[in-house]
This record gives C-alpha cells, sequence and structure tokens, in this order.
C-alpha cells in the first residue's frame, strides 16, 4: 500500500497558498559568492528539495533543484536572479517558481514555492557552502544507481543516491520503484577501498558491494532476512522525464470523454497490451465508465489505501451508532491483556483515522516470508507483539504522519469490539447498506473471473495481496461502478437507503467523515478528514492507492457533484514522473473544464 500524499506530489503541480509573501528585512553583504552552495528545503512539511547554486566564472549564478524523494534530480533553473535582500528563479520542466527573502546572514531563505497558478511556504537553510563542497572530494561511488532484486518471480527495482558530504560522510537514499517507496534514507555508508556497505535501517536491509574496477557498476548482496544477489549500475543523467503538457482545449462534454481519453490511451495501449485501466466519472448525475486495454467496465481491482476510507466509514457507523467515541482510546477496544495503559496521554480512535497517532508507517516487526504478498503473515500475534512492546501512548503534539499501521490497527480494533471480521465489520456498516456488491476482500468464484491480473512497474505479472491483521489499511479490491456509487452517497448522504440497523445512522455517519479534522501541511492547506485527504478551498476530497500490482485513485467535489475514479492494474512508480493514475486522474478534470494537462505518453 503507497500514500504519496496523493495529489499534493510536488511533480504534479497541485500546491496551495500562504496568505501573503514573507516580508522584507535588512540582510547583510550578500553575493553570488556568498550564497552559492546547498539548500535544503520542504514543501508540505513532506516533500524535501535541495538547491544547487553555483557561481560560474564570470560571475553569474546558475542553479539546479532536486527533489529526492521523487528521484527528480539536477532540473535545470532559470531566471536566476539575487539581490541584496531577494532570490528568484523558475523550473521549467516541472513549471514552477520560487521567491524568497534572505535572512540577516543570508543562510536562511524564506519564501513560496508558486506551480499550477498556487504557492505553498518554502524555507530553504544553506546546508554547506561553495567553499566547504569545494573542500569535498567526490567518492568513487556518487551519483545514482539502479539494480533488480529477484525473489522467485518477484522483481523490485532499486535506486540509490550516493553523495559525498562535507566531514569524510556519504549520504544516500533508496527508492523501491516498483513499491512506491521513495527517498529511504540509508545510513553507515562506508566505502573502503572498493568495497561498499551500507544499511537501510527503515526496513532492516544491509547491502554489501564491490565496485569495479571501470567505476560503472557493482557486484553485491542484499540482506533483508535473507540473503539475494544485487548488482547495481551507474544510471547515465540526472534529468527528470517530465510528461509534456497537452494545451487548453475547450471543455469537452462528458459523453465525448470516451473517444478523447481513448486516443491518448492509443500509443500506451500499443505498447504495452496487458494493461488495463478503468476510469469512472460521475458528473451531476450523469456516469461513465470507460475501460481501457485489457481491462473491462466491471474488471475488479485491488484499490490499496483506499481501503481506508471504508475503515473511517465504519468507525463513523459506530460512533453514530454510540457503539465508540472518537476520543476513545483505542486500548480499550483491543483484547484484555494486550497493551498496558500509558502514564500519558494515549491514541484514540481519532489519533488513528487521521494519521496523528505518532505511530510509524509500518511496524519494526513487519519481516514478510515473501516480498510477493508482504503483509499475509502480520497477524494479531505480530500486532500484539508490537504493540506490547511499543504501547500506545501518544505523543504530546503529534503531527501527521501517514499511517499504514495505523489505520490496519484501527480496523482490526474495530472488528473486535463488533465481534467479527474486519471483512463482515466492513459488509455490515459500508458495503452492505451502501449497495456495493463488488467491494470485497474475499472474491466469490464469479468475481475471481473479473479479477483483472495485476502487474509489478516492470511489467512482470504480481500475484494479490492478503493484508491479514492490517486489512483496513488496505485489503479491499473494488470496481469503478462500486466506487463512483461510493462517492455519489458520499456527496449525497440523504441518498442513502434509511433502512434499519446500519442503514439508519448512514446519512449521520457520512457527514461525520467529511468533517475536516487536522492539517496535513503546516499551512493547513491540505487537511484531514477521518481518513480521507480534503482540500477545503478547492471542496476536493481525494485518496490514491497502491498494491504489488494495482495503482487507484478516487476523487469528488460536493460542490462540483462531480466524481472520479481511476483503476490501473499495474504498480507504477517512476521516478521523476507523477503516476499514471493521478495524471489520468488531472486529464480528466482538465479535459472537462478545458485547461491544459499532463500528457499520458
Amino acid at each position: 500500500m503507497t500514500k504519496k500524499l496523493g495529489l499534493l506530489i510536488f511533480l504534479g503541480g497541485i500546491l496551495a497558498a500562504p496568505a501573503a509573501w514573507p516580508q522584507t528585512v535588512t540582510v547583510k553583504t550578500v553575493t553570488s559568492q556568498t550564497v552559492a552552495g546547498t539548500w535544503q528545503g520542504m514543501i508540505a512539511g513532506k516533500l524535501p528539495l535541495v538547491l544547487h547554486l553555483r557561481v560560474s566564472a564570470d560571475g553569474a549564478l546558475s542553479a539546479t533543484l532536486d527533489s529526492p524523494s521523487q528521484g527528480a534530480m539536477g532540473l535545470p533553473c532559470t531566471d536566476v536572479k539575487l539581490s541584496s535582500e531577494t532570490l528568484d528563479f523558475a523550473v521549467p520542466a516541472v513549471q514552477g517558481a520560487y521567491g524568497g527573502t534572505l535572512s540577516a546572514d543570508g543562510r536562511t531563505l524564506t519564501g513560496a514555492w508558486r506551480q499550477g497558478g498556487q504557492t505553498m511556504p518554502l524555507v530553504f537553510h544553506q546546508t554547506a557552502t561553495a567553499g566547504e563542497l569545494a573542500a569535498v572530494e567526490p567518492s568513487p561511488v556518487d551519483g545514482d544507481w539502479e539494480g533488480a532484486l529477484r525473489a522467485g518471480n518477484v522483481t523490485l527495482r532499486l535506486v540509490f543516491h550516493l553523495h559525498a558530504q562535507p566531514g569524510g560522510v556519504i549520504a544516500g537514499t533508496l527508492d523501491s520503484i516498483d513499491q512506491g517507496a521513495m527517498g529511504i534514507a540509508c545510513a553507515q555508508v562506508r566505502l573502503k577501498g572498493s568495497k561498499l556497505t551500507l544499511t537501510v535501517p527503515a526496513v532492516h536491509g544491509m547491502y554489501e558491494g564491490t565496485l569495479n574496477e571501470s567505476g560503472k557498476s557493482i557486484t553485491g548482496t542484499w540482506s533483508q532476512g535473507q540473503p539475494l544477489q544485487l548488482d547495481l549500475t551507474r544510471m547515465a543523467g540526472a534529468a527528470s522525464q517530465m510528461p509534456r503538457m497537452l494545451p487548453a482545449r475547450p471543455p469537452l462534454a462528458l459523453q465525448d470523454l470516451p473517444g478523447a481519453l481513448g486516443q491518448e490511451f492509443a500509443p500506451l495501449v500499443q505498447a504495452w497490451p496487458q494493461g488495463g485501466v478503468v476510469v469512472g466519472v460521475l458528473d451531476n448525475g450523469r456516469r461513465e465508465v470507460m475501460a481501457l486495454g485489457s481491462a473491462r467496465s466491471d474488471s475488479i481491482f485491488e484499490i490499496g489505501s483506499i481501503t481506508k476510507t471504508f475503515t473511517a466509514l465504519a468507525l463513523a457507523q459506530m460512533v453514530a451508532q454510540k457503539r465508540v467515541t472518537l476520543d476513545q482510546p483505542v486500548r480499550e477496544l483491543l483484547p484484555a491483556g494486550w497493551v498496558a495503559k500509558p502514564d500519558g496521554p494515549e491514541i484514540s480512535l481519532l489519533d488513528l483515522a487521521t494519521h496523528h497517532s505518532g505511530l510509524p508507517r509500518l511496524p519494526v516487526n513487519l519481516k514478510p516470508s515473501s516480498l510477493a504478498d508482504p503483509y499475509a503473515d502480520y497477524g494479531p500475534e505480530q500486532l500484539r507483539a508490537f504493540l506490547s512492546e511499543h504501547g500506545v501512548g501518544r505523543p504530546e503534539k503529534p503531527e501527521f504522519l501517514y499511517s499504514n499501521l495505523g489505520v490496519g490497527l484501527l480496523g482490526f480494533a474495530l472488528a473486535q469490539k463488533a465481534g467479527m471480521t474486519y471483512e463482515e465489520l466492513i459488509q455490515k456498516e459500508v458495503t452492505g447498506p451502501m449497495g456495493l456488491k463488488d467491494t470485497v476482500m474475499t472474491l466469490s468464484p464469479a468475481q475471481e473471473k473479473r479479477f483483472v491480473q495485476g502487474y509489478q512497474g516492470a511489467h512482470n505479472p504480481a500475484g494479490p495481496w492478503s493484508l491479514n491483521a492490517l486489512a483496513g489499511a488496505g485489503g479491499l479490491r473494488s470496481t469503478a461502478e462500486d466506487l463512483l456509487t461510493y462517492c455519489d452517497l458520499l456527496m449525497h448522504p440523504e441518498r442513502a437507503r434509511p433502512g434499519t440497523g446500519a442503514g439508519a445512522t448512514l446519512s449521520k455517519a457520512i457527514s461525520m467523515v467529511l468533517e475536516p479534522r487536522a492539517n496535513v501541511d503546516p499551512g493547513g492547506v491540505v487537511k484531514i478528514a477521518l481518513a480521507w485527504l480534503v482540500r477545503p478551498g478547492e471542496d476536493k476530497y481525494f485518496h490514491d492507492g497502491g498494491t504489488g500490482g494495482y495503482s487507484s485513485l478516487v476523487i469528488f467535489q460536493p460542490r462540483e457533484d462531480r466524481a472520479i475514479v481511476v483503476l490501473y492494474n499495474c504498480q507504477d512508480m517512476m521516478p521523476g514522473r507523477p503516476q499514471l493514475v493521478d495524471r489520468v486522474g488531472a486529464n480528466v478534470l482538465a479535459l472537462l473544464d478545458g485547461n491544459g494537462a499532463q500528457s499520458l505518453d
């Protein structure tokens, strides 16, 4: 399951604005030479950026920008302008621009990033001056290295980014392309002679390799429970592969959308016939479902983290039925004796549903026996062991930290309270009352025939995932039709069939689910309701998802009475490019509104 902050992806072009530009301050003498060096900043508190400022022999200032967590390195900057107080530059590859005010000591830039007609606060800090960098001797392994990890019929593409730093340190990050995990920090990166060693603490991994004489390849072994051969090749070039922009055009009527999308998808389908995408659009009560490539309109896909929104609605249902409360400690729903009561504040159900629990993205004791189905053997015993060690205490001021573990725990706890399995809980409280017959965990024989084959990013067939104790974080499968019906009822809770039991509280629960509860970014441009990410200024709710062989996206806008669903039978993560599902979603919105959009080539 992946979560990339959905539409908050830097290269996707959807960012939003501070109330005002920074105020001007008096700055000591600042020149191109003093600002030259490396600057680090972060958009939305989640997306790290690295700015490199250089001075040529004639004194001209130039710049490049890195987005390490997206594998976009060396993006050229233009219109670099330095005054005694400000620095400005543009990044044409992503149609972005930055303007910032220098601090009195010239080592902090306080400003805003502008992209797609919107802005976002962005502060850069100078981490190394040009003089300090000049003293750094590049290591023989500096650069970007790619390789493929093979375990049985599973192939995972990995990319290491290694760079020498002042003080003899080599910094590194790891991208796991097919798992959608970018910018994972490396530690203890050491090069002794031709032998390279490093660790990746977040996944309990270690790499050892030998650099060949040409300096273009590394032969080595990756260890993460068991040793696997992993040979790396130096990547040539660092330019980001950004999709080209299509010009604005007159808005399309909904009935004309299939033809336009079919035309754009034609070369993709020809290049990879096994690929299948289903796009569903709901616009003021009218519905279109378009199947492209190998998929059919009723194909069933794994929907990954979109499952979290169903878990959140089950929570709201149980609150509306007065069986739990939002501020109730999760400990009280777990089996007796599982975890001790902490001395201070403890994690509540609301904390879990809004990713403000302080729990990590994944439990440290998640050690899959098979990379093909990484959550299958993480059952209640493993969850209990983690909680016994970690506890359920809540940080004093928890920040947004996306956690598959947290929402998986929420689903498990709600099911325990209800005295049933998670799958039974979702059917009773959500999919049953909503009439969603194809949104399930366990497929019937008839549904199995409609379950589209999934693929890894390298286009190798991928098997289905089983999430066991963490099913609430990503265990559901669904169709575009079901998800459009889901969105329609979320936008129009009055249409929910009242009935009795769970149906009687559904309308109230939906209203509860959509209420923004906390900030995702420091400025509150993006907030989180119960699991749903929301841009209040745009009245846009969204969530995406991914498993080993599938990617998905759901967007709905209540004021526009519009919803978009994109389902793809491939785990699609490429450095420097937004996911295909994100590009399709943006493309559909642009086609309907008559705006320019990124191409799907």
